[in-house]
């Protein structure tokens, strides 16, 4: 076992202070995918709804296409969030670099979330188009009563090299690079961010934990695959690190990397598919701070799991659901979720 790293205590009036000096709010309200509970995730009104909520960032996914055009997808491939089993049959599962811009802007990005949630449907969500980076800054910048960040990972980064260097010139072409804290950069693989840090070393970095073969070694020595489970989340929530110390290292490699922070996983109360392993139990929050490190857990979108993570001492929380983590947290827009979307013909 490893030993386990006593440290003092870290009020929480010092772990605001070090965010706010970063200009990052604390704590920080971060729209996973947009407002992606009450619209397509990754599309237009998801960022529209997120941002007239009062969202602190919108938060995306970076990927490239093979004609070299950044754009806002999560998944490696396109089958779950688009039609392009329909429209490209023979190509459902390349991934996103194997299509020109063009192709993409083809895809219909909406209408799976009408049969995945038809409590939420819409009409008006019927062919929806995959984002572009620039499409998302245009969102953020598009209302002057409010001013969201951009919380940006590089997803699979080992398939995009120089994305980095490429992220940090199209953010420096806007104008972004210059406002203190309103961009978060974040990622899985350490790697990339050694080179989000080379790149652009006065901009925050965020280094995303998983407990998991490659990743945060697990006590139970087994990924999903190997246990021969069915229930996905309820594995994850069993999953621990090996130790402490297999903890802490993930910690060491945050600030050796030039993060300012980690985003954990949490467990849901609810379970469900974007439950995980709990990575914001006090002593590891506590670890982190030790650390002078911020945390920002991913992803919860109950009251419930909002008021645990916040005793817990978490420092921001990523959500499909900004409006109710804004009224948790006594930030209530004027308008409903519902009216917001009417308001912008959706």
């Amino acid at each position: 076992m490893g030993t386990l790293l006593v440290a003092s205590s870290v009020s929480a009036e010092e772990v605001r202070s070090r965010a706010l000096r970063l200009g990052i709010p604390d704590p920080a309200v971060i729209a996973h995918r947009g407002a992606s509970h009450d619209a397509p995730e990754s599309t237009l009104p998801a960022y529209l709804l997120a941002r007239d909520l009062g969202a602190d960032y919108l938060e995306l996914d970076l990927q490239r296409t093979r004609d070299g055009v950044l754009v806002a997808v999560h998944d490696d491939t396109l089958a779950r969030t688009s039609d392009v089993a329909e429209r490209y049959p023979e190509r459902r599962d390349s991934p996103v670099s194997a299509f020109t811009l063009a192709e993409l802007k083809a895809l219909d990005a909406g209408s799976w979330f009408n049969q995945a949630y038809p409590a939420r449907a819409r009409a008006s969500f019927e062919k929806l188009r995959i984002l572009t980076l620039d499409e998302v800054i245009d969102i953020a910048e598009g209302n002057p009563e409010r001013d969201p960040g951009l919380y940006i990972e590089t997803k699979v980064p080992d398939q995009f090299p120089g994305i980095e260097a490429q992220l940090q010139a199209r953010l420096d072409a806007r104008g972004w690079l210059d406002r203190p804290g309103k961009v978060v950069l974040q990622t899985f693989d350490r790697n990339s961010l050694g080179l989000l840090h080379k790149s652009m070393p006065q901009v925050p970095k965020i280094l995303l934990l998983w407990v998991g073969k490659g990743a945060i070694e697990p006590a139970s020595g087994q990924s999903f695959a190997e246990s021969g489970e069915l229930d996905k989340a309820a594995f994850y929530a069993r999953q621990q690190p090996r130790d402490h110390a297999e903890f802490n290292r993930w910690l060491d490699a945050a600030v050796q990397g030039g993060a300012i922070g980690t985003g954990p996983s949490a467990a849901r109360s609810g379970g469900g598919e974007q439950s995980y392993a709990d990575l914001i139990q006090p002593w590891m929050n506590q670890l982190s701070h030790e650390r002078d490190l911020l945390v920002h857990v991913y992803t919860l979108d109950a009251p419930e799991d909002f008021t645990k993570a916040t005793a817990a001492g978490v420092d921001g929380i990523f959500t499909n659901r900004a409006g109710a983590l804004l009224r948790h947290y006594g930030r209530p827009a004027a308008h409903s979720e519902a009216q917001l979307l009417r308001g912008h013909g959706y």
